[in-house]
This record gives C-alpha cells, structure tokens and sequence, in this order.
C-alpha cells in the first residue's frame, strides 16, 4: 500500500504514517550475526522510552531532595544536598552526595562565557540575584583497545565502552523559564488581547437583543402586534412614573437612564396599540383600560423633549448603549407620540421594544463589517482549528454595504428587503463569533507538549553581596507533578472545566434561525427586556471563559501577546466617509436623470401625438386668413407684412 496520500498525512491510507517512526526497537532471533548497531539500537530504544516518559508523563523539576543551604564556614558557597531532579529533555539528574559549590567562581565563568573576556574580580558589584541551575551531562569514559575488524577506516586507538551520566552546576540570570502550561496563554493567541475582544463580545450580545425582532417586523407586514396584559401593565406603570418625574431638564445621568428605559416601554405599548386598526383599539380600550391614550402621547412627547436636551455622552458612556437610547428617544418622539403610518417597520420594531434609527441602521451596516474582519481576521492567526467549517460559512456571510453615518432623519423608511439582509448577516455573524470562541476555549483542554529548550533544572535563588551568599530561596522552584507540570498548573480548574466542555465542544454546531411568526392574526412577539441595561456574560460558554482567565491563587500570568496591530489612518478613514457619501451623490443624481429622461421620452410621445392629430389643411387654412386679413386693410396704412425665412432678422453673429 502507498504511504503517500497527496495530504501531507496517513489519514485515508489506513492510517500509515509517511515520516519515519519514532522508535525502533531491535529484533533478536536465532543465528542472527550481533553488531554494535543492533545493541546500540537496544540502548537508545530503552534510553528513549524513559525520556519520552519522564517528558511527558512528569514534566521537568525537582523530584525530592535537592536542598540548598548556606555553607556553615559562609563566604560565597552552599551546600546542595542528594536529591533527585529531570530536565526537559526527560533526563534524570541524581546527587547522591552532597555537593559543595563554589559560587563565586561560577559568576565568574558566567561573565567569561557571556562576555568573551574576563573582566577581573567579580566581587567588586554590588548586590546581585542569581538562579542556581544543575544542569545533566554525559562523559565517555573507560577507553578499551578494540579488536581488528574488516572496516576500512577502523576508529585509531582506544574507544570509550561506557557513557557516565552526571551533572554539573552553573548560575544564570534570575530569569528562569516557568515550564507550566497556562491554558489563557492558548486562548488569548486565538482571541487575541482581552480588551479588543470585549467590543466585539458586546457587539455580539447586542445583535442577540435585535436579531429575533428585526426579522418578525419584516415578517409581521401589516399585521398588528398583539398586546397583552404585560404590555398594560407597563404602559400603566411607564406612564405613571414619567407623569410624576417632573419638568425642566434632566441632570442626573442615573435619572436619564431611568427615564429612557420608561419612554421605551410607555412607546412599546403605544406602538403596539397603533398598530391595531380603530375597532381593535377601541377593544383594547376597554379591556386593559387604558385611559386617555392621547394624554399618554402627550406624556411621553414631553420626556422625549427633556431627554433630547441632555448629553447622551454623559448618560451612556458606552457606545452600545448609547447609540440605542439615542435610537428610542428619537423614535418614540417621531413615530408614536404622532403616529405615523407610513412607517409599519419601524413602529413594529419599536413595538418590540427594539427601535431602528436611520443612524442606527447605518452603525448596524457598520458593525456587521467590523465582526467579520475581526473573524476573518482572528481565524487566519489561529492554527489547529477545530471547527472545520467555520471559515467557509464566514467568508460566504453576504453582508450590507457600509454607510456613512448619516443626520438623524425620520423621513428615512427601512424596507423589507434591507431589514432581512441586517439580521440575516448580523444573526449568522453572532453564532459564528460563539462557534470560534467555543473552539479556542475547548482546545485549551489539551495542553501542547513541553518544550525540550531550557534543559537546566533550577534549584534556588541566590541573592550575593561583594560575592558572599546572603539568601537562598527555593519555594519557587519547579516540582514535578502528577500529570506533569502542564496539568499542574491548572489542576484546580480541570474537573470544573471539563463539565463545561461536555456543554459547549463536541455538541452539534449552532446554526442561526429565524422566529416563527404566525401567518394571519396579532404577531406574537415578547417585549426585548433589558436592552439599556447590563448585559452579564451568562451560559455555559461564559462560564468557562470566566473560569478560564480568572486566576486562581497563585496561579501564573498568562505569557504576553505578541501581535502586530494594524490601524487605519484618519485620513484613509475620512476619505472612505468622503466617498460613501459621494456614492450616495451620485446614486441621487442618477435618479434624478433617469427621471427626467422619462418625462422627456413622455414629452416627445405628446408632440408626436399632437402632430398625428392636426389636421392636414391647417396650413393651407392658415393661409386664406392672412390674405384675408390682408385685402381689408388696401388703401389704409403700410400692409402687415407675412414673415417668412427671406425677411428674417439676423441674428448676433450671422451675416445679413
């Protein structure tokens, strides 16, 4: 069977692995001729399996013993006492004795190999930190004259027959490497940085509130929203609240915050009573009790007043949030407080408690191309994806085009069509930010194997004054683990996370879905409850995020990320702006022509039909009356005079 399948693997060639295996171990068998190849082949299968297991299995560090202490004459020596120590390459390193080691001339051997020269007397610094590392070494060693053989360049002289494992000492800059596998330091290089997710996160959650409800508008038509007792309920209560908060302008960003959340429900419940027609509004009427609907409309077109005067940016300091209060102070004031039928979408919008400005629309358009850069984005510098679709579904998404943010203008009407293209693009966008956040968090379950670099175990932190030893300290040390030093760093948070991951990976992909919305009758639709409040990060995904890149005591920081940020200049900003509203322009003008080349194709079928329609003698009867009129006028004054192209004036310009 070929091993070469044309992907680069074994997968779909039963399995077969194209490289070259790991391991080989020698098979011995009867009046099989022995050479040093097959007993070093013995060796070095043995030797390797223990490595790998020491690697893998238990991670570099101290295993026991070990100690580091002052040496009792003092100066600039400790003592380290017997123990037992692996490295990363999976070596074991055993002191069966204690060492004695001079200190003071490892600084100096440091500073030679690092600086290439010595530099004299490396006592003359002051107080220095160093790390203690005992690192492994093999040394050929008991020579033997081998016999003659038949090899044409036999090796001259003796030949070591033994390999001694042992070790040495040596001190480094107090920067050891920590071995442990953090599993935030996974997450974040395929998140990226914490605080340039969080937009987007929110960004998500944000869509989750419209999405439902931008499709029912669209699907509802013209038919109303039904209006329940909860409805009433608020439309009492909301209206109740904003009759009592007084007048004059509002000074507290608390307040304002309040106030909104109450005109958006009092205008939800308005909203939804328009659009029933006269006998459905007279029936709800008088079963919620409802009152003075037209003093309620006055009402709230007083607090839309009040809260127009304040500074949104002070009361929402949050982009998210301020755009949509921005949204339903302007649209309770435009299409409730005096109805306006002309615009059936963005009344059942507001009827849902989700109003859709001109503005906001146009932030939509403008956020849906923001998360899909940063999916694509974000999936290009991720390896190891296990949502082997995901990109796909991504770069097929097809989203609106992006406007410049335009005047608040309420003669602006969404229409159908570009309603279900915003929660189509902005629906298929939010699941898949999810699905990518689900895959980068369920692959930090797997922690990567340890690094073979660093292969030096440290043993203590030695802190030296004029090259005396002052301080050890070897709490902070790396131990060797069950499970490995990878697991141990987060052992606490295992079982935890590993019930979460039965709830968010290996479950089937979460698709984007539309409401269902009844075909005849009032469109069943829930007010969207909590649209200018907080929005806590809430499910089983989040839960383990939370879990994730919370610390636990003691825990290590995360290694920094390392990326290359790519912005946009102002400039290329402001003529991306610049031309989106000359695109807008020119789309105006090319109406306006189109619409007077048809007034002019009209014009030129009018002056064809009046020519069809006069009669052939007009000419000639024409003529008849000016001669008549010419005879009556003989042996009076100068006779009129006929035009005619012989008598014409010049023109400016033309000879005469």
């Amino acid at each position: 069977m070929s091993k070469n399948c044309g992907c680069g693997g074994g997968c779909g060639c039963g399995g077969l692995p194209d490289g070259p295996a790991a391991f080989v171990r020698p098979r011995f068998f009867a009046g099989q001729l022995l050479t040093e190849d097959d007993l070093s082949l013995l060796v070095e299968y043995l030797t390797g399996k223990s490595r790998l297991r020491n690697r893998t299995l238990f991670g570099p560090g101290v295993v026991c013993g070990l100690e580091v202490s002052c040496d009792p004459c003092g100066g600039g020596t400790v003592v380290v006492r017997p123990g037992h120590a692996l490295d990363a390459r999976g070596n074991d390193i055993v002191l069966s004795c204690a060492e004695k080691v001079d200190v003071r001339a490892l600084v100096r051997e440091l500073r030679v190999s690092s600086l290439g020269v010595d530099c004299g007397d490396a006592c003359e610094d002051d107080r220095r930190r160093y790390g203690l590392y005992v690192r492994y070494e093999e040394t050929p060693v008991d020579p033997v004259a081998p016999y003659a053989t038949e090899e044409p360049c036999p090796a001259p002289g003796c030949v070591p027959s033994r390999i001694q494992e042992g070790f040495r000492f040596i001190v480094k800059c107090d920067d050891s490497e920590d071995h442990r596998y953090n599993p935030v330091t996974r997450l974040l290089a395929a998140v990226g940085h914490p605080d340039r997710y969080e937009p987007v996160r929110v960004l998500g959650q944000r869509f989750g509130l419209y999405v439902d409800a931008l499709f029912a508008a669209g699907a509802a038509g013209a038919r109303p929203i039904e209006f329940t007792a909860d409805d009433a309920a608020r439309y009492s209560r909301s209206r109740a609240w904003l009759s009592e908060s007084g007048e004059g302008p509002v000074t507290s960003p608390q307040v304002a915050q309040e106030m909104t959340e109450h005109v958006r429900a009092l205008a939800s419940a308005l909203a939804r009573y328009d659009t029933y027609d006269a006998a459905g509004q007279e029936r709800l009427r008088g079963e919620h009790e409802l009152g003075d609907v037209q003093a309620a409309r006055g009402v709230l077109g007083t607090a839309c007043d009040r809260l127009a005067a304040t500074d949104p940016e002070q009361v929402w300091p949050d982009r998210a949030h301020r755009s949509a209060a921005v949204a339903v102070v302007a649209e309770a004031a435009a299409r409730v407080v005096t109805p306006d039928p002309d615009a059936p979408i963005e009344v059942r919008l507001l009827a849902q408690g989700v109003p859709v400005s001109n503005v906001l629309q146009a932030e939509f358009r403008t956020d849906i191309v923001r998360l899909r850069e940063w999916l694509l984005n974000r999936l290009d510098r991720t390896p190891g994806l296990g949502d082997c679709a995901l990109r796909d579904d991504v770069r097929k998404t097809a989203i609106p085009q992006p406007l410049p943010t335009p005047e608040p203008d309420p003669s602006q009407r969404l229409t159908i069509a570009e309603l279900d293209h915003i929660a189509d693009a902005a629906g298929r966008l939010t699941v898949y930010v999810r699905r990518f956040v689900a895959d980068a968090a369920c692959s930090t379950l797997n922690p990567p194997c340890s690094n073979c670099a660093g292969t030096d175990v440290l043993l203590a932190h030695l802190e030296l004054d004029d090259c005396d030893v002052t301080r050890v300290c070897a709490a902070t040390r790396e131990q060797v683990l069950p499970g490995g030093s990878a697991y141990g760093e987060w052992l606490p948070k295992l079982y935890q996370l590993r019930h979460l991951a039965q709830q968010v990976c290996c479950v089937p992909v979460p698709v984007p879905r539309r409401p269902d919305v009844p075909a005849d009758g009032p469109a069943r639709r829930p007010y969207v409850a909590g649209l200018l409040g907080d929005w806590p990060r809430g499910g089983p995904l989040d839960d383990m995020w939370n879990l994730l890149v919370t610390p636990a005591p003691g825990e290590t920081v995360p290694k920094p990320l390392h990326e290359r940020i790519y912005t946009v200049p102002s400039e290329v900003t402001d003529g991306l702006q610049e031309l989106g509203a000359l695109r807008a322009q020119v789309g105006d003008l090319t109406a306006s022509l189109t619409a007077l080349r048809a007034q002019l194709d009209e014009a030129r079928e009018q002056v064809t039909q009046v020519r069809e329609e006069l009669p052939e003698r007009l000419g000639d009867r024409l003529a008849e009356l000016e001669s008549a009129e010419g005879g009556s006028s003989e042996g009076g004054t100068q006779p009129r005079r006929t035009r005619s192209s012989s008598t014409r004036k010049p023109r400016s310009g033309e000879s005469s």
